[in-house]
This record gives C-alpha cells, sequence and structure tokens, in this order.
C-alpha cells in the first residue's frame, strides 16, 4: 500500500488529485472490498457521523452505492431530492447549503446538473463534500471504481489501452477517466460521432479515433459510454438506429478488440443503442462487478475524508 497521506476536506474531482492520492484511494478500496463478503457487513468506522446525500439529478446506482457504504461505514444517512424540498419552491443553492450547514453534517455527497456546484458547497460547508457529478465535469468515484475494476480483472492499469467510445463530450464520466487511467499509464483511446467529441480532447493525453473498429482494435479494455441525451441542446445524430449501426458494440465488433477484452459500461446502459444485450451480458462484460466496486470505493472515499477531518481512524 502507497505510504502517501490523504489530507484533502474533499473529493471534488480526478484532476486535482496526485498519482500517489489515487492509488491511496484505491487501496483503501481494496481493504474494505471484502465487508462485502461478511455476514454481518458493517464497520463502526463513522458510528455516529452523518452523510447527507444530495441527488438533485436522477440517480440509481451513485446514490444506493453511497447510501449501502455509508451504512456498512456505521454512519446516519439523510437522503436529500429536490422533489418536494424547498429548491422546487424557489429556495437558492446558496440558502439550501446554509441551511444543511447549520444542521453540522460530517459529509455531503452532491450530484447537480450545474458545473462547479460541488466546489461552491465545499468553500461554504465546513462538512466534506464529495462530487457524485458535476454536469459534464467530473465523476471521480465512478472512474475510481472503474480503475479498481480494470485492476482487479486485469492486474494492473499501467501499460493497457483502454478504449472509450460515445458521447465524449457530454461525459463527466470520460473525463474524470482521462485523467485517472492516463496518470496511471495506460494508453486511451476516444471515438465517437465528431459532434460528440470535444476538439481539445487530445490535449488530455488521449488518441483520437473517428471510428468504433479502430477505437477497439487490440485493445484491452473496452469503455461504451451512455449518450447524454438530457444534456445536448440538440440532437447532435440523425437517430438512435444510425448511432446504433456505426457506434453500438455488438460481439462481431467486438472480436476486434484483444480475445481477453473485458467491457465497462458506466450505466444507465441503452440497450440496442450503445451495447447490444448480447455483449452487456456477455461473458467480457464486467459492467456488475462496476457497480459492486463502487461501494468498497465510495467507503473508501467517505474514509479517507473522515480521517483528514480527525476522525474515522
Amino acid at each position: 500500500m502507497t505510504e502517501a497521506i490523504w489530507t484533502k476536506k474533499d473529493l471534488l474531482g480526478i484532476s486535482e488529485l496526485s498519482t500517489a492520492e489515487i492509488e491511496l484511494l484505491l487501496a483503501t478500496a481494496e481493504s474494505f472490498a471484502e465487508v462485502a463478503e461478511r455476514p454481518v457487513k458493517k464497520v463502526p468506522t463513522l458510528r455516529g457521523k452523518t452523510v447527507v446525500n444530495l441527488f438533485f439529478e436522477p440517480s440509481t446506482r451513485t446514490r444506493v452505492s453511497f447510501e449501502i457504504a455509508a451504512q456498512r461505514l456505521s454512519a446516519d444517512i439523510v437522503n436529500f431530492s429536490t422533489e418536494g424540498s424547498s429548491q422546487s419552491k424557489g429556495e437558492t443553492l446558496f440558502d439550501t447549503a446554509k441551511n444543511i450547514a447549520s444542521m453540522f453534517p460530517d459529509f455531503v455527497v452532491v450530484r447537480h446538473r450545474h458545473v462547479g456546484v460541488p466546489a461552491m458547497l465545499a468553500r461554504e460547508l465546513a462538512a466534506g463534500v464529495v462530487n457524485a457529478g458535476d454536469g459534464s465535469h467530473e465523476h471521480p468515484t465512478q472512474a475510481l471504481l472503474d480503475a479498481l475494476t480494470i485492476r482487479r480483472h486485469k492486474g494492473r492499469i499501467e501499460g493497457l489501452t483502454v478504449a472509450m467510445v460515445g458521447d465524449i463530450a457530454h461525459s463527466r464520466v470520460a473525463r474524470s477517466n482521462i485523467h485517472l487511467l492516463t496518470r496511471l499509464g495506460a494508453h486511451v483511446r476516444v471515438a465517437g460521432p465528431r459532434t460528440m467529441v470535444p476538439a481539445e480532447i487530445g490535449a488530455l493525453g488521449v488518441e483520437v479515433v473517428w471510428t468504433l473498429e479502430e477505437a477497439i482494435r487490440d485493445a484491452d479494455v473496452v469503455m461504451m459510454l451512455r449518450l447524454q441525451l438530457e444534456r445536448q441542446s440538440r440532437f447532435l445524430f440523425p437517430s438512435l438506429g444510425e448511432y446504433a449501426q456505426l457506434f453500438g458494440l455488438n460481439e462481431r465488433r467486438l472480436e476486434r478488440a484483444k480475445p481477453d477484452a473485458i467491457v465497462l459500461h458506466p450505466g444507465p446502459m441503452n440497450r440496442g443503442v450503445e451495447i447490444s444485450s448480447a455483449v452487456a451480458d456477455g461473458p467480457r462484460s464486467v459492467i456488475l462487478d462496476q457497480v459492486g466496486q463502487g461501494v468498497a470505493v465510495r467507503m473508501a472515499a467517505l474514509y479517507l475524508l473522515a480521517g483528514a477531518r480527525g476522525g474515522g481512524r
């Protein structure tokens, strides 16, 4: 295990983490993974601490994963959504934050459609803030669970070729994964429709290609991304059928990857669009394993933030 010491109050993005901090998060998650195999899936690490889940966007996997992670660490959990809240009555996010602060939570997990909201809350709150996705900016715990999944199946990340295919422009998962995987020595290829691949993406150290076939050729890992239709001001492709025909992953196309290549998808999947059911449910898919690793990663994040705040160790 790395000898790095975690000192950050918040986890806002992969781009601001050092390689040692990324390795520490992954190593800590590895140590928590075995909790899921115990008869009693709970440790007393965060007993007496309160985690508030602030989700201003719909979520299933991420919200439930953070809730289970907090429960397994023996923390108390409060779930907040915009439906039925004062936000729906016109209260500003700043006033919401001040009201939350007055209740002295220990951690706030936030997902929001606007870039920078977690960073704003981190400045206003004494609590540790975890970014659970802000607009098309970052989703750090998703990248960490993807990396943990890859490492558990491949034994390493350094030297692997990772193909990332889909709506790169609007994907916070893509950005966080690019920062993390390139930092740990992977060769990352990205591909998608030209309307969905930012012109500046190559500056992040990735290889840009324009077809799915080029992207997955001899790849060790194939990561398919969801079409982010809710973030597009206009539809950037003629039809879903045409998208599937050109950029959908099926068994025949997967043959271009290495024989032992694994397939990831952050979910939710649009079956028959980004990925066929035969691939999603096939022997090379590790999609459900990603979901499982998410709990361990989020336990690690809360644990390390608690240590930085002087508790949880």
